[in-house]
């Protein structure tokens, strides 16, 4: 699930997708972010092809952490049509992330 995302292309890759795009600021440090990593995964099998999650560790891209104002961590951020839709800070559970899956992303919605 990680890429290896500069500024240049991390723009391109939201802008990009054909699909609903979660990004997923994270520190290897944090707690709260290693208990969302295994529900990022589970959401990323259910929802294959239908959503991209991109992970982006701030501590080796703080450029792109800084140009989105990330003070904290786990951040996610829900983009469509490379638009910013959604922002939610700290942990969230599992039923918690796909209903603002079903909610933001209206593709999903039948799912």
């Amino acid at each position: 699930m990680e890429q290896n995302l500069t500024a240049e292309n991390f723009e391109k890759e939201i802008s990009g997708a054909n699909t609903p795009v979660i990004v997923d600021f994270y520190a290897s440090w944090c707690g709260p972010c290693k208990m969302l990593a295994p529900v990022l995964e589970s959401v990323k099998s259910k929802y294959e092809g239908s959503i991209k999650i991109i992970k982006i560790d701030i501590d080796e891209n703080g450029d792109i952490a800084s140009k989105y104002n990330i003070m904290s961590v786990p951040t996610l951020m829900f983009f469509t049509n490379g638009e910013l839709v959604r922002k939610e800070i700290g942990f969230i559970p599992q039923e918690k992330l796909e209903n603002i899956i079903k909610s933001d992303f209206y593709i999903l919605k039948n799912n």
